[in-house]
């Protein structure tokens, strides 16, 4: 038996979810996974230095006949046959019930890129994830507004989404070690919720992000097999959607679906975190690698193309969902303009999404909802999704999946500016506690973080000239966080807007690429 360690605060109600046999379920997936776990993350390393020494990456020789065998994923629940708007956002109380009451099919449910890992968050969205699943969940406001399940309404169908397999938690430990933060989402969830699902015609379905491998989707089916055999619960019940939103996973779309077969619903285009991955990949594999500025990047770059239409014929062979990117626009109703400008893109994007074959999308604000629903409308008619258009026309080569160079657009000193605002602004939130941050009429998360630090780095290590023929230096950058700091003083707390300008300096312009940003940042909360 494990020594659990709870060294977190207390939280409300927390003693409804950390109790000792919920605690003993997730010791028990710590004490069976977690050494495989390390030795996943470790293999990534190898295998990123390979590939920015090559500029190379290829499908996998070895599971060439996982490729060419015929097979496919099991059956969606019915509850998940429909998928063609899915709602994002963090597990806070409000918020989660107005992506419920959205008229959204699923709800994202985020313990990741959209939360943060303070204690208050993990286990107070945990407590709110308890009161959606038997629709208890209400909440009122400190102005006296009331908020609660529309008692006509069909809430959206929930769908978890736990921490990374990168990431710890440092509140609880077994035997001393931290826990691995994956586990601990899935498994409070799991132990809390699977049955309760299931006596409500549903189950515990869960988005699965930042993967790099088959091998690290074989751990997760394992994680299944084990929390349905513990407790009780059918083989199959899980359903898993994975993001591919790593570009090593791009490669891998074929053997992820294979493993988790029995439990695999779909898999999904993480665009914000797919291009953080393509520059950590290959930040030191030459000038064929750097990218213009974010907004240039747009999902017709031929690589994003590529990546996106191999994605929905992935799916479709197989039987599982294709699903689109984020629509992260807020709407300013103070800016009509802007947003009359902004909702017509939102429509565009839906519109080839769902032209492309996808089964349905995300979208991060309830007035994107029916945006969304309408071209996807427009396409399906009466259908649940499109699992029968096999999209055999689409051939996409390793070539095509890393042509960088090919993307349209350039570096400026704009781009190097608004990279180093949202990235410092969006720190600045995340030290505070709120990962889904309001900036500049865009709902962002951690991956927006992650793209503009490490496009900063790039640029810097590839000495990029900018529009205005200076070259990105550290000193450059430096002037610009500076610029930067000064500009939000008054409009974000110094006790976050400080250690976010040096959390920036140091994730973007340490000799050593830290892999991920959320590491360093998760101790200084």
């Amino acid at each position: 038996m494990s020594d659990i360690q709870v060294l977190g605060g207390a939280v409300e109600r927390s003693d409804e979810i950390l109790t000792p046999a919920a605690l003993a379920f997730v010791a028990d997936l710590h004490a069976r996974f977690a050494d495989r776990r390390d030795e996943l993350l470790a293999a990534r390393a190898g295998r990123r230095e390979e590939a920015s020494r090559t500029g190379k990456l290829d499908f996998l020789a070895e599971t060439r006949e996982v490729r060419e065998s015929d097979w496919r994923v099991a059956t969606a629940p019915a509850d998940l046959e429909d998928r063609r708007v899915e709602i994002t956002g963090p597990t806070e109380r409000k918020m989660a019930i107005n992506a419920l009451n959205s008229g959204a099919k699923v709800w994202l449910a985020d313990l990741e890129d959209a939360n943060t890992p303070h204690w208050t968050n993990v286990v107070s969205g945990q407590v709110n994830l308890f009161d959606a699943v038997r629709g208890t969940i209400a909440f009122t406001s400190p102005e006296g507004k009331s908020y609660a399940l529309e008692p006509d309404g069909t809430p959206a169908v929930i769908v978890m989404r736990p921490r990374g397999w990168h990431l710890d938690e440092r509140h609880l430990t077994f035997d001393g070690r931290r826990a691995v933060g994956a586990l601990v989402d899935f498994g409070l969830y799991f132990f809390h919720n699977a049955k309760a699902l299931l006596e409500r015609a549903s189950g515990p379905y869960f988005y699965l992000p930042k993967m790099e491998s088959h091998l690290e989707a074989r751990l997760w089916n394992d994680v299944f097999v084990r929390a349905q055999d513990a407790l009780g619960v059918p083989y199959g019940t899980v359903r898993a959607t994975v993001l591919i939103e790593t570009i090593p996973a791009a490669f891998e779309m074929e053997e992820i679906l294979y493993e988790l077969r029995d439990h695999a619903s779909g898999l999904n285009a993480g665009r914000w975190d797919y291009l953080f991955s393509i520059i950590k990949y290959f930040r030191d594999a030459g000038p064929d690698f750097v990218l213009p500025d974010r907004g240039d990047v747009t999902m017709t770059a031929p690589f994003m193309r590529a990546y996106t239409e191999l994605l929905v014929r992935t799916c479709h062979k197989r039987g599982a969902f294709a699903m689109g990117g984020m629509a992260a626009f807020i709407p300013n109703r103070r800016d009509p303009e802007v947003t009359e400008k902004a909702l017509g893109k939102v429509h565009e994007d839906k519109r080839r999404e769902a032209g492309d074959g996808f089964d349905g999308s995300w979208v991060a604000h309830p007035d994107l909802v029916p945006i969304c629903a309408e071209e996807f409308d427009a396409v399906l008619g009466e259908r649940p999704n499109q699992l029968g258009r096999l999209r055999e026309d689409v051939s996409v080569t390793a070539a095509q999946l890393l042509d960088v160079k090919a993307t349209p657009g350039a570096a400026t000193e704009a781009g190097l500016r608004a990279a180093v605002d949202v990235g410092v602004r969006y720190l600045a939130s995340w030290l505070s506690g709120n990962g889904a941050a309001a900036i500049h009429n865009l709902m962002e998360d951690a991956a927006t973080a992650e793209i503009s630090r490490s496009q900063v780095w790039q640029w810097v290590r590839n000495a990029v000239v900018l529009d205005t023929g200076v070259k990105v230096t550290t000193s450059l950058v430096r002037d610009v966080l500076a610029a930067t700091r000064a500009a939000l003083a008054e409009a974000v707390p110094a006790e976050f807007l400080a250690p976010a300008v040096e959390l920036f300096e140091q994730v973007a312009l340490a000799d050593e690429f830290p892999d991920f940003l959320t590491l360093p940042a998760y101790e200084r909360i």
